[in-house]
């Protein structure tokens, strides 16, 4: 008999996309993505050499349970130079991506029956990985009128006796969407713990990201190299923790993952040292991308309210086309071949609307946009 909580884990839709795309492909159809968020850049040169250099002398063994020690120092003074706040090393726990970081988190928070508040639509797994571990997601729909900004009061109304945190996501996939400084300080004094998904930083556009430890160290934070420095294959994130849970997590991560590859744990350091005017590059570009697809899917009739400005993502509403975003998007992978991300995957406020990835070539872009297009007017 198979576990009920294997049976009943929501499939994470973006992926059956990129399958069936795959799929496509096998059979010699050409489909564009615009479904995932995976940078199309290469991982900077600093990263390749520091990882070429890490292997070359040897250093393939395990590392200590909390991550490398450099690799926590050259952390703490990446957010002190950012932000402006101070942390221990001794916070730092380096993960394989930040998906570990979640389970950490979420596993040294709840009971059952536990609750954490997050936005709908949020990012798709995370109400999977807190239902798994037997807590309780409690959704706060945002509003595109709002920017999809989380209310402090919304949140407000949601938080009982079992409320163990506030999940936030700023920019936020799949919205694209920036928390305000004056919204996020308010979240972090509602009392509950604040976890902070901060993956997506550096990648801003418009405005100016900031880190929930400005505000609270009442917090957790989850980051990682997947995004800001196209090392997605690399698997590395991190958490910053307040102390006294930190020792519970190192345990866990003893147990089920012992530690992060130690080449990666090399390469994270000369990301956050070495690869400034890379990064300035990428970003560079995504801002184009940004801007052309936005223009591009107003154009086409999409509704989008307020132009995303952060991430990779615009989450475009196409209600006056379906108000079923899971067949609409296979409909338009099946005869566009095209791949894009339905909004349902994101939670029931996201049902109508469909994410576009701008993590895809410029060029690439033009013709996944013509042949959506196309497909309009067929």
């Amino acid at each position: 008999m198979i576990a009920r909580r294997a049976e009943e884990i929501a499939p994470f839709i973006v992926m059956e996309v990129l399958e069936r795309a795959r799929e496509l492909e096998r059979q010699g159809v050409d489909v564009i993505h615009l479904e995932v968020g995976e940078p199309d850049f290469d991982v900077p040169l600093a990263v390749k050499e520091a990882t070429r250099k890490a292997l070359d002398l040897g250093l393939t063994h395990y590392t200590h349970s909390l991550g490398d020690l450099e690799l926590r120092e050259a952390i703490c003074r990446h957010y002190e130079k950012t932000y402006g706040v101070f942390i221990k090393p001794e916070q730092v726990v380096v993960t394989s991506g930040t998906s570990p970081a979640m389970m950490l988190v979420f596993s040294s928070l709840l009971e059952r029956g536990q609750e954490v508040v997050l936005s709908d639509p949020g990012y798709s797994c995370y109400p999977n990985f807190i239902s798994f571990l037997g807590g309780v997601p409690v959704r706060v729909p945002v509003y595109e009128k709002d920017g999809f900004q989380p209310r402090a009061e919304a949140i407000r109304e949601r938080i009982r006796d079992q409320t163990r945190a506030i999940l936030i996501n700023s920019p936020s996939n799949p919205t694209g969407n920036l928390l305000s400084e004056e919204n996020m300080k308010a979240i972090a004094g509602l009392g509950p713990y604040i976890i902070s998904d901060e993956i997506y930083h550096g990648l801003v556009y418009e405005g100016k990201e900031h880190s929930i430890l400005e505000f609270t160290d009442h917090a957790f934070v989850l980051n990682g190299y997947s995004k800001l420095y196209a090392m997605t294959g690399l698997r590395l994130g991190y958490l910053i923790a307040p102390e006294r849970f930190v020792r519970p997590i190192q345990k866990m991560q003893q147990n089920f993952f012992i530690c992060a590859s130690s080449l990666a744990q090399r390469a994270g350091i000369a990301a956050l040292e070495e690869t400034g005017p890379d990064v300035a590059e990428m970003k560079r570009i995504y801002n184009q991308r940004r801007k052309f697809m936005v223009r591009r899917l107003r154009e086409m009739g999409f509704g989008i309210t307020v132009e995303p400005t952060g991430a990779f993502y615009v989450f475009a509403n196409a209600r006056h086309l379906s108000g079923d975003s899971y067949a609409l998007a296979f409909d338009i992978l099946e005869k566009a071949h095209v791949g894009v991300t339905p909004g349902i995957d994101f939670g029931p406020n996201g049902e109508g609307y469909l994410r576009f990835s701008y993590a895809n070539s410029r060029e690439k872009i033009a013709d996944g946009l013509d042949r959506i297009e196309r497909y309009l007017k067929g």
